[in-house]
Parts: C-alpha cells; sequence; structure tokens
C-alpha cells in the first residue's frame, strides 16, 4: 500500500512538473502562438480535406456495379495524382496569382514568386480543385473511359475550377460585387455539379439505364455499406472543408463553423426523407439519405461564416429536397447520373449560394449573379471539353467494354473474382 501510494505521488509530481513546463513554454512563445495555431489549424483541414477522396471513392464505387468498381477507384486515385502537380504548376497561378485584370492569375506558376509560407496554402487549395473534379467521376461512371475521364479532369483542375475561382477567391471581378462563398458552395461544388451534368450530357446513359419509351429503370449499386461509410468520411472531412477555410483567422467562431457544419448536414437527411415520401412517394434508400446529407452540406458550405445554427437546419432542410427535385427532373430529361453529382453538387450548391443571399439581404443580387456566372462560364466550357475529347481521344467506351464491365477491359482486373464467376456460371 505505501509503495502504491509513492508510486502515486512520484507520478503526481511529474505530471505537474510537465504542465508547469509547457505553460512557461506557452507564455514564453506567446508572440508566435497564432501564426502555428493558423499553421496547424489549415495543415490539419487539409489532410481532412484530402480524406475526403477516400469517402468519394467508397460511395462512388458502391453505388456503381461491382464489375466497375476498379475503375472508380483508379479514377479517384489518378485525378487526384494528376489534377495535384497541374494545379500546383499551373491552377494555382490562374486562381491566386495577381489578377489586374480582375479574370484570372498572372503570377505563381510553376511555384515561383509565392509568399513565405504561402506552399501550405497551396497544399489546402488543392485538395480544395481535387473534390471539385472528382465530382465528375461518379456522375459519369460505368461507360467513361480512363484516358478520356482524366484528360478532362486535369483541364477542370488546369484551368476551369482555377479561372472561376480566380473571380471569387483570387481578387477577381465577382469578389469586387462582393460575392459571397467562404467554403465553395458554388467555387467547388457548383462547378464540380456543372462539369458532371456536361460530362453525362456527351457521354450519354448507359445501357439499358431508359427503355426506347423514356421509362427509367433502376441499375442499383453492388455495395450499400460502402455507399454508407463513403458519406461518413466526406461528412468526417467536410469539417476540415469549412472550418479550414477560415484559414486560422483567430476571430473566426470555430465551433460555431462545426455546429453549422453538422446541423446542415442533418437537416439534408431529413428534408429528402420528408419530400421523398411526401411528394414522390419513393421508398427511403441508403443513396437518397446519403445525397441528403451531403446536399445539405453543400448548402451551408458557402455561408458557413455567416448562418446561425436555425438557419443553417433551414438551408440544409431545403438542401435536400433541392436535391430530390432536381434528380427527378434529370431523369425526366434522361441523364443518366450515377450518384446524383449534379443534383447534390450543382443544384444544392446554387441553392446554398443564394440563400446567404436570404440570410444577408445585402448581398442577393451578387449572389444571384455569381450562381449565373458560374453555369454560363462552366458548362458551355466543360461541354466543349467533353465533346473535343469524344471526337478525338474517345470520352465513351464500346459497348462490350460496358457490358463486361470496364474493371476487365479497362485494368484487366476484377474486384471480386468469386462473385464475377458466379455470374458467367
Amino acid at each position: 500500500m505505501n509503495r502504491f501510494k509513492k508510486r502515486t505521488a512520484l507520478i503526481s509530481t511529474v505530471v505537474m512538473m510537465l504542465v508547469g513546463f509547457t505553460s512557461t513554454a506557452a507564455l514564453a512563445a506567446d508572440s508566435e502562438a497564432t501564426l502555428s495555431t493558423a499553421t496547424v489549424l489549415i495543415f490539419v483541414c487539409g489532410v481532412l480535406v484530402m480524406f475526403m477522396q477516400a469517402g468519394f471513392a467508397l460511395l462512388e464505387s458502391g453505388s456503381s456495379r461491382a464489375k466497375n468498381s476498379v475503375n472508380v477507384i483508379i479514377k479517384n486515385f489518378g485525378d487526384l495524382a494528376i489534377g495535384s502537380i497541374v494545379f500546383t504548376l499551373v491552377g494555382y497561378g490562374f486562381m491566386f496569382g495577381d489578377n489586374p485584370t480582375g479574370l484570372f492569375g498572372q503570377s505563381k506558376f510553376m511555384m515561383n514568386g509565392l509568399d513565405e509560407g504561402e506552399s501550405l496554402l497551396v497544399f489546402f487549395q488543392l485538395m480544395f480543385a481535387a473534390t471539385s473534379a472528382t465530382i465528375t467521376s461518379g456522375a459519369m461512371a460505368e461507360r467513361t473511359s480512363i484516358v478520356g475521364y482524366l484528360l478532362a479532369a486535369a483541364v477542370i483542375m488546369t484551368f476551369i475550377y482555377p479561372v472561376f475561382g480566380s473571380w471569387v477567391w483570387g481578387g477577381g471581378w465577382l469578389s469586387e460585387m462582393q460575392f459571397h462563398d467562404f467554403a465553395g458552395s458554388t467555387v467547388v461544388h457548383s462547378v464540380g455539379g456543372w462539369c458532371a451534368l456536361a460530362g453525362v450530357i456527351v457521354v450519354g446513359p448507359r445501357i439499358g439505364r431508359f427503355g426506347k419509351d423514356g421509362t427509367m429503370r433502376e441499375i442499383p449499386g453492388h455495395n450499400a455499406t460502402s455507399t454508407a461509410l463513403g458519406c461518413f468520411i466526406l461528412w468526417f472531412g467536410w469539417f476540415g472543408f469549412n472550418v479550414g477555410s477560415s484559414l486560422g483567422d483567430p476571430s473566426a467562431n470555430y465551433g460555431n463553423l462545426a455546429l453549422v457544419t453538422h446541423l446542415g448536414a442533418v437537416a439534408g437527411i431529413i428534408g429528402s426523407i420528408l419530400s421523398s415520401l411526401l411528394f414522390f412517394r419513393f421508398p427511403i434508400r441508403v443513396l437518397g439519405i446519403v445525397n441528403g446529407a451531403l446536399a445539405g452540406l453543400v448548402s451551408i458550405t458557402g455561408g458557413v461564416d455567416l448562418f446561425d445554427p436555425v438557419f443553417a437546419i433551414i438551408a440544409g432542410f431545403i438542401g435536400g429536397v433541392v436535391y430530390i427535385v432536381a434528380e427527378r427532373l434529370l431523369h425526366s430529361l434522361k441523364v443518366d447520373d450515377v450518384v446524383s453529382a449534379v443534383a447534390v453538387h450543382g443544384f444544392a450548391g446554387a441553392w446554398g449560394t443564394i440563400a446567404i443571399g436570404f440570410h444577408s439581404p445585402y448581398l442577393f443580387g451578387a449572389q444571384i449573379i455569381g450562381v449565373i456566372a458560374a453555369f454560363l462560364f462552366t458548362f458551355p466550357t466543360a461541354m466543349l471539353l467533353y465533346y473535343v475529347i469524344s471526337k478525338t481521344v474517345g470520352l465513351r467506351v464500346p459497348t462490350m467494354h460496358e457490358q463486361r464491365g470496364l474493371d476487365y477491359s479497362e485494368h484487366g482486373e476484377i474486384a471480386y473474382p468469386e462473385f464475377q464467376e458466379t455470374l458467367h456460371e
């Protein structure tokens, strides 16, 4: 017993010494505390946003058929790899270089002329660019060639995303109009959504998706568990997305940023469920809940620094409804989007941007102009990009390849060998 008391006393003494040393060191480094805190925050949040790529890979592959799982995963790795390089060397300059015309940056290409410590900002921003480009992957899954897809993703991250981003975050003409988009409801999500819309139109629907009479046929994904896990990972990474967009500003209300982010997601789930049941008499599905959460998150991302919790719930709820309505509209137009990325990111992103105007009416005009400008620049440019790719290197795989599955035809690899063998017995 005495030995136990002595050991406890010794441990207590050591702990007190460590606490005292830490406190003294913190006081001595007080002048550098703000800088170090901001640096750590941006780094950690950048890593969280990077982890969202795992969420996209799980959600998109789970929502696709088993025979296309490898293809989806490789596309996620590919656009992150290629996109990171092209954005770092070129796209960042277009987005954040000196912008005297208000149209695009004209410096900081090839990492030249960066300010001290700016490399961390490059790291953080390239994760946003990768997120925007990856939105197209799930929408165009199961019938798009790997070469055509990666080429388009590279152009999106080199030019389309950075140029529009420069208008908002790079001192461009929309920022001068006070257009507000804190973490990218439009800059990241609508831009990615409108690129996805162009891609699915040019590549066309999957074989068997629509009957001759226009009736839509369900093509369910192979793994609902993977889809749900992917959503939770995206949800988790979104805290880095929104909190990190403060860039370490000591005046930012980090608690409110986190709370608003979470409430937007759960409200989006409720909005998607109620609208499915009440308006369309459609059963509750895993992908519907998943996309409801994502639509809610997209809807509050642009105004997360302005919204209070109550308004976040309203905006997220409406975002879930917008997703359901937009999905039904796209289906009626025979637009085949495997994961409903256009409805979630394009339409809910536009709603979230406009919602800022309802919250802060003095911004309403600028928000409307920004939403329109995003569509008018992004969609036609992406349409041209995908059309040129389809006529040159090719965008859609041959019919036989699509029927066999892109895992086998594009990569010579099968994600589930035993399952695939039973299909051919």
